[in-house]
């Protein structure tokens, strides 16, 4: 007897159909699995036989063969277990092939029957309502993240018996599970916690206004991690469809611990240890990277010097690009990776340059920095240093400026770019046309950026760099034209690399 039931598996971190092909033929007994499966997925045959058996079911003393179509891709994890499991029940006679007509399956399972969660549920449940399936079962684990898919009803699966009941309707049909928009998140931090300051914070708010890459620069204990920590405060809500976004890239991860919807923009903070392989995502099994896991979000990269110098030089074209395309045994994956940079780094190995406490000598400052290369500096907009906290702002008792405030001015910030753009586009994103549009000078204007431009010998990129924070700077002034105190606070954050570089 041949049966087929619907599962699925992820690329990247979009979901696609599989088909779980079961034949069950006269022959010395036998289970063989075939369609490119790696080890996880051909160990499905032992879990999948006492997980029958173990159910209360008798497991067919017969040649049993999967083919897990389409067979030229490859198939990793224990997610089709219970497919598996329900195409030997039908082809046993427990379960009716009707029941399984328009129905979606995937899970993992246990020795004793149990369901247990699989990653990337999310994916392949919308790769499965976008096929046209109506139906979809899934382990309780997983429930909650599929339940945010609307168009399909999803039941969730404890343990193989009580499905086997469900399917033979022997049991109350379960209720849908309803997807609700969670509530806004809250956060533990707040930037009138901060004390002192202000140009940090001020180009923090210029960073999270036009989604500009930054960097601090400072000695030990100035507030640059503190600053930094706080920066998801002061960033606009997430869009329901980001929330899914990223739910996805977590999901797919194995990293969506919850089961929810992520609500609150990532923060990732790898440490400097980390790899090249860890942040672009990949391996034997590709799975998405620390960049990967950022998007929509932000990437905090602490001492920055410390950073492998390879890992830096990976971040370049998914900074222009917003996407990473790797090409690996396992297929050719895309993964999106729309984050804004942010980095925090001492201005020499003992972190005291300038002072009496510095006794680094030139060669090794000049080392230091030399691990952050041009073309990474030339793709930073914003470089602030910041100095240590004076005394009389520790001591103050006015209270800072909270993050809600900053907030309120990024969104209106925000919703001119939107409104420019007639989509959701930053200003760091604009393009050569877009700045000839929307970024026109006045003569005085231009008069002084040619000074500045001359002045500084800046690259291309810069000039650019310097009329996109322009832009942004006088979106949250709500001015429509820039001018020339725009400009010059813009130059004001591109002069760090003459000082340190």
């Amino acid at each position: 007897m041949f049966v087929k039931v619907a599962s699925g598996a992820v690329l990247g971190v979009d979901g696609y159909i599989v088909d779980v092909e079961v034949d069950l033929a006269m022959g010395l007994p036998a289970f063989d699995v075939v369609g490119l499966p790696d080890s996880a997925v051909k160990e499905s045959r032992e879990r999948v036989r006492a997980a029958i058996r173990n159910a209360g079911y008798e497991f067919p003393i017969k040649r049993v063969t999967v083919n897990l179509a389409p067979a030229d891709m490859r198939k990793s994890g224990p997610a089709f277990d219970l497919p598996i499991a329900v195409g030997l029940l039908i082809c046993s006679g427990v379960v009716k092939k009707s029941a399984v007509e328009g129905a979606f399956f995937t899970g993992a399972l246990s020795l004793d029957g149990s369901a247990r969660g699989v990653a990337g549920v999310l994916s392949m449940l919308l790769a499965a309502r976008d096929a046209g399936y109506k139906r979809a079962f899934v382990p309780t684990d997983n429930a909650q993240e599929a339940a945010y898919v609307t168009g399909l009803d999803v039941f969730a699966v404890p343990d193989l018996a009580t499905l086997v009941d469900t399917l033979a309707m022997k049991t109350s049909q379960p209720i849908p599970l309803v997807s609700a928009l969670p509530e806004r998140d809250t956060y533990e931090v707040d930037f009138a916690d901060v004390a002192g300051q202000p140009v940090v914070k001020r180009a923090m708010e210029i960073a999270a206004a036009g989604g500009h890459n930054m960097v601090m620069i400072g000695p030990p204990g100035s507030g640059k991690t503190m600053l930094a920590r706080r920066m998801p405060t002061i960033l606009p809500d997430m869009s329901f469809a980001e929330r899914v976004e990223s739910t996805k890239i977590y999901s797919v991860a194995g990293q969506l611990k919850s089961g929810t919807l992520i609500t609150a923009r990532p923060f990732r903070t790898p440490h400097h240890t980390a790899s090249y392989m860890s942040f672009v995502g990949g391996g034997r099994v590709p799975t998405p990277g620390e960049i990967s896991l950022a998007h929509h979000g932000v990437l905090f990269l602490d001492e920055l010097p410390e950073f492998q110098k390879k890992a830096l030089e990976t971040l370049r074209q998914p900074l222009e690009d917003g996407k990473i395309t790797l090409n690996r045994v396992g297929g050719v994956c895309t993964y999106p990776c729309t984050f804004l940079l942010l980095a925090a780094m001492n201005p020499c190995p003992c972190g005291f340059a300038g002072s009496e406490k510095c006794k680094c000598t030139q060669a090794e400052i000049a080392r230091y920095l030399d691990k952050i290369s041009g073309p990474m500096l030339d793709r930073i907009d914003l470089m602030v240093e910041a100095a240590p906290v004076a005394f009389n702002e520790l001591e103050t008792t006015a209270p800072a400026e909270p993050s809600a405030a900053i907030k309120a001015r990024v969104e209106a910030a925000r919703a001119h770019q939107h409104a420019r753009f007639n989509s959701p586009q930053f200003n760091a994103k604009m393009t050569a046309a877009q700045l000839k549009k929307h970024c026109p000078l006045t003569k005085e204007s231009s008069a002084f950026l040619q000074q500045v431009f001359d002045a500084m010998q800046l690259s291309a990129r810069a000039y650019h760099k310097i009329l996109k924070i322009a832009r942004t700077i006088a979106d949250l002034e709500n001015t429509p034209q820039i001018e020339i105190q725009h400009l010059a606070e813009a130059v004001s954050y591109r002069g760090l690399d003459r000082k340190y570089w």
